[in-house]
């Protein structure tokens, strides 16, 4: 919706010279709104808000003649083409929907899908690569720009957000806190007998400061309450804008003619609140925005292609073609999807699986891009690189998962729709009913007027979210617990399940030795072999036995295990086939879990059974949880006989084993069309889409960077007791929330009906304003109440000393 004098399709100024006529700013717009017309598409003009931040869609006729995308497709083993572009122009959701849309109206095309939070176009079609050009048009005479996907130009403008945002909150915070103090000792000159010349100086020198500082500090709120008006919407930043206006506008008045009252505090204060939040929402959109980028740096820089003369090169991952021979090192990462050839080692799949024991592979098994190699060469034969890589698709499932979570809108924002049109109607009655009912000149009608937007300005709404919000993360921070995102807390208070991973969640995510000998001469040996090795099994024995000596003559063998040639003979320590051991034998315990033999000449074969163990406070933090009435579940890539262990040590009676990255994904959306908000809680690179998905995500600071950068919210220390402490505090929090929004609505019944009776003086309408936002703000500091030691205190990991002292856990 535009304004009579605006474009219709981009909202730019419609000159008399224009050639297309009144409606249009050009032709290209013209001929964008025809289209969208004989398309059936036009409900997209009643849907979009535009950001005045954004680039206004203005058709470009040359560029559209003049760019060819034919060079950056790429074509699978199905005849598929793909292509990655960055969109420039993306205002708003419904902008996605209608790229979208233009896209998937041409049969040929097998999904168009845009991720709002990266801009980044990903297209499927069949047909001729040529028809890239065809296909794209649509989109570039809406005005879009299409550029090659570039994932450090977005990072670059997101960084340039921020630091706009971070200046802003230093000019603001620096104002406020002087204009404060100069502020409190004009309110104790009140009652102390402060001359008026005085007072005078010190509102002037107010004045200088939080002029110039708001000016500055308002630009994000200004630019965006512009960018509203002028396209006919209400946003919260358009009573923010206008209370704070009003306010220093006011505030000069009565500085110049020598009035007692000034507002200099409220309204740079509002701005130093305000922006706390909105740049804390920034920074973790941004974290949000590079998470996938930062998962696809998990893919190999280069891959070694053996050719059929023997000849070997290096060349980038997305270059290799399926059927090349590939060639990955010991300790190397793997850059494609392929087959093992030739050779047997160790894997680390942590990437696909979250286990964290390595798996054996063989000629004829699937391995995939991220993981490593850690024992032996292997020869692979290509089967999927680039965008068809499972690492690919890994990526895809985050993106299209906070996509869907971008729709999340926060609370502030539902009220202000209400709010703002209601206060501004108000203020409009009140000028016309004093002017031409009451009698009065205009400038005093005015004043009335002006007043209602004072006294109903939103400070106490606007600082009702982002006081309780800051003072909400800095508890949280306190007891070692990182709030990312600016929504977190509120969409906690609406989870009814906590769904866990099992490795390195509620596990440490280190194996543990749990089945011992009776001799204990076979454990140290085993373990002065297993020093030998980097294996997690073999650190494991070490760490059991304690401080052992390596033995010398230590033979490697990769996917197998260690043999050591001793005066005795050789003594072997690895799986049961390399030991010799049958597969149904077990000659120590009945103890399920990952295992090592160690087999010496013409002596009975020993098991070690290794466990990853549960964390200390895991087993309270989960009986807690169900005697609060969530429903508990727990979902691994594990395997299912040592997840129904893990499960039935905890009393998680609702488990999943088995499953890839793309599984638990799918369940969370599988509970979440049934009605249910979860709260995941996941560690491993395989866990991101999952906690991309959720409702609300929590991930240890011990996991992996991706996680870390999806998880709505990231704690510290090995207690699984941060997963309450975060639940009470969002609920907390959303009581307090919800009761400043009370009072601040019934602060605005009380004073408006004295502001439209113009019974407001200066002094009524400073101390309504200064203490609706002290009430506000006291009210959310009851917030700072409360222990910042664990909800749930495990004894048992404190020392002895401690425990007969009565000392708290640390």
């Amino acid at each position: 919706m535009t304004t009579p004098n605006t474009c219709r399709h981009c909202g730019y100024p419609v000159t008399s010279m224009s050639p297309a006529g009144p409606d249009f700013c050009c032709r290209g717009c013209a001929g964008a709104f025809a289209l969208l017309g004989d398309l059936g598409l036009k409900s997209y003009y009643s849907r979009r808000s535009i950001d005045p931040k954004t680039r206004p869609l203005r058709p470009d006729t040359d560029e559209i003649a003049a760019i060819n995308f034919t060079d950056l497709v790429s074509t699978d083993d199905k005849g598929v083409h793909h292509l990655n572009l960055m969109v420039d122009g993306i205002h708003c959701a419904a902008c996605v929907w209608l790229i979208e849309t233009l896209l998937q109206k041409n049969p040929s095309v097998l999904h168009a899908r845009v991720n709002m939070t990266t801009r980044r176009l990903r297209m499927a079609w069949n047909g001729d690569i040529a028809d890239v050009d065809e296909l794209v048009k649509p989109v570039l005479q809406m005005g879009y720009r299409l550029i090659p996907f570039d994932p450090a130009a977005l990072e670059q403008a997101t960084q340039a957000r921020n630091s706009e945002l971070l200046r802003c909150l230093a000019v603001a915070g620096f104002a406020a806190g002087n204009v404060m103090l100069l502020s409190v000792s004009v309110w104790a000159g009140y009652f102390q007998g402060m001359g008026g010349a005085t007072r005078d100086l010190f509102h002037w020198i107010s004045a200088l400061i939080a002029l110039p500082a708001a000016a500055y500090a308002g630009i994000p709120f200004y630019r965006s309450a512009w960018g509203a008006i002028r396209n006919r919407r209400v946003n919260m930043d358009v009573p923010i804008s206008l209370g704070v206006i009003l306010a220093l506008g006011m505030s000069l008045a009565e500085t110049t003619r020598g009035g007692p009252h000034a507002y200099f505090d409220s309204a740079i204060t509002l701005l130093f609140f305000l922006l706390v939040g909105r740049y804390l929402d920034s920074r973790a959109r941004g974290q949000a925005r590079s998470a996938a980028e930062h998962l696809l740096s998990l893919n190999a820089r280069s891959v070694t292609v053996l050719d059929d003369d023997d000849t070997r090169r290096l060349i980038a991952p997305e270059k290799a073609k399926p059927g090349m021979i590939v060639m990955v090192a010991a300790g190397e990462r793997i850059g494609i999807d392929g087959e093992i050839l030739d050779g047997q080692s160790d894997i680390d799949t942590s990437l696909i699986t979250g286990e964290s024991i390595p798996g054996i592979a063989k000629p004829g098994a699937t391995v995939f891009a991220g993981t490593t190699n850690i024992s032996a060469p292997l020869r692979i034969r290509v089967t999927a690189t680039g965008q068809t890589t499972l690492l690919a698709e890994i990526v895809r499932l985050m993106e299209n998962a906070e996509q869907g979570r971008a729709k999340y809108v926060a609370l502030a924002d539902r009220v202000a729709k209400s709010y703002a049109p209601v206060v501004h109607i108000l203020s409009g009655t009140t000028f016309l009913g004093w002017w031409l009912i009451g009698g009065i000149g205009w400038q005093d009608a005015l004043m009335n007027a002006i007043a209602v937007l004072i006294i109903t300005c939103p400070c106490a709404l606007a600082l009702a979210v982002p006081v309780v919000q800051v003072i909400a993360t800095g508890r949280l921070l306190r007891a070692g617990i990182l709030v990312k995102s600016a929504t977190a807390l509120e969409r906690l208070t609406s989870i009814r399940g906590v769904i866990f991973d099992k490795t390195g969640t509620l596990t440490t995510g280190k194996p543990e030795l749990v089945s011992n000998t009776e001799n204990e001469g076979s454990l140290e040996l085993a373990a002065s072999i297993a020093a030998n090795s980097t294996h997690p099994l073999s650190r494991a024995l070490v760490r059991a036995a304690g401080n052992v000596t390596p033995v010398a003559n230590v033979s490697e063998h990769p996917g197998q295990g260690l043999s050591a040639e001793l005066p005795g003979g050789v003594v072997r320590l690895g799986s049961r086939a390399f030991c010799g051991i049958a597969e149904n034998a077990d000659l120590s315990s009945h103890v399920a879990g990952p295992e090592i033999w160690l087999q010496e000449p013409e002596r009975s074969a020993v098991r070690f059974v290794f466990r990853d163990a549960p964390r200390h406070d895991a087993e309270q933090v989960i009986a807690t949880l169900s005697a609060r009435g969530f429903d508990i579940s727990l979902l691994s890539g594990d395997r299912p006989v040592t997840v129904s262990q893990l499960a039935e040590t905890l009393g998680i009676r609702d488990w999943k084993a088995q499953l890839s990255p793309a599984d638990k994904a799918n369940e969370i959306a599988r509970r979440a069309e049934d009605g249910k908000c979860d709260l995941m809680v996941g560690d491993g690179i395989n866990d991101a889409p999952a906690l991309a998905a959720a409702h609300a995500s929590m991930s240890p600071a011990s996991a992996a960077e991706i996680s870390q950068n999806v998880a709505d919210i990231v704690f510290q220390g090995d207690r699984l007791s941060a997963v309450i402490e975060t639940i009470d505090v969002a609920k907390k929090s959303d009581r307090l929330v919800r009761q400043n929004f009370m009072l601040s609505f019934g602060y605005n019944l009380i004073t408006i009906p004295l502001a439209v009776s113009g019974m407001v003086t200066p002094l009524v309408a400073a101390i309504a304003m200064s203490s609706s936002s002290l009430i506000v703000i006291a009210n959310a500091l009851r917030l700072r109440s409360g222990s910042d030691k664990p909800v749930i205190e495990d004894r048992a990991t404190l020392p002895v000393h401690a425990q007969e002292a009565g000392a708290p856990s640390v």
